[in-house]
């Protein structure tokens, strides 16, 4: 069943519209179509290229490529990057079936970064990070538009595709709606389970009784924060602490901020394990 649905996943991401994200008030590109009113400084714009299908989203707090190399993945290799997430079992898994005990951030940064970082090793952290807020806003943009539209069908406020051309001027749409109505944020986007669209086709189309049978077998290999995850959880809670001027509070009602929280303790424990088995086997030596 995973594999169908990775499957399916990826199909819709290859068929989506090449997308070229900028931050927010980057300016109108040449030959993009904002729609009616145009291009509207102070708000996250949409434009379509009509002659190459291409699709200019803007994104606020986006953070930018700094090396050729790294604009030329964000341009042209995204797919590949969504691919390896998408045929990642764990993330399937979690994304999917285990969503009350997984939060969307551990999806969206911490498993991409993973990805993104083991493909492109040779690339600065300020790039890796780039094209991981892009593979994710490339996964998470088209996903929600698809929810969008079919939310809005539910309601009968959409017409049918009748052709491609219809498809993508519906799926153009759906976009719009999305950022339009979040005002959209890197920020927004890192908070989205990138799963979630999918997840509600894969409700309607189980019982619910397989599907609670299916949640509880995946909730019950979730193990505690393993070494490399509290590793990658205080590399976040550094920036939070950089941006905020303050460290993560493992009481806060946020639950992200709490999980950052939880990975630097989880860190501290695993570090002081070591120091514990090396003065021992010290000790034992002396």
């Amino acid at each position: 069943m995973l594999k169908a649905i990775s499957a399916s996943l990826l199909m819709e991401q290859v068929l989506a519209p090449r997308y070229e994200f900028t931050p927010k008030d980057t300016g109108p590109k040449e030959g993009f179509d904002y729609g009616p009113e145009g291009y509207q400084k102070g708000r996250t714009n949409v434009g379509v290229n009509e002659s190459t299908g291409q699709y200019h989203v803007e994104i606020n707090g986006l953070a930018t490529p700094q090396s050729s190399e790294a604009t030329r993945i964000c341009k042209e290799d995204l797919n590949e990057v969504v691919t390896s997430f998408l045929q990642n079992k764990p993330v399937l898994e979690r994304g999917l079936f285990d969503q009350e005990n997984t939060l969307p951030e551990e999806l969206t940064q911490l498993h991409m970064g993973k990805i993104v970082r083991e493909r492109y090793p040779d690339l600065s952290a300020a790039d890796q990070e780039a094209i991981r807020q892009h593979a994710i806003a490339a996964m998470n943009v088209t996903q929600q538009a698809k929810l969008a539209l079919a939310q809005a069908d539910a309601n009968g406020t959409t017409q049918s595709a009748n052709d491609a051309s219809q498809g993508s001027m519906a799926l153009l749409d759906g976009v719009r709606k999305f950022v339009n109505v979040r005002d959209l944020d890197i920020d927004l986007i890192d908070r989205i389970n990138p799963f979630e669209a999918a997840y509600a086709v894969l409700a309607k189309a189980m019982d619910e009784k397989s599907l609670r049978q299916v949640q509880a077998s995946i909730a019950a290999k979730k193990v505690n924060i393993s070494e490399d995850e509290a590793r990658e959880l205080a590399k976040r809670a550094l920036q939070f602490k950089n941006e905020r001027g303050r460290v993560p509070d493992i009481n806060a009602a946020d639950p992200w901020e709490k999980r950052m929280a939880e990975g630097v303790a989880a860190l501290a424990r695993y570090r002081a394990q070591v120091k514990a088995a090396q003065a021992k086997g010290g000790f034992g030596n002396g």
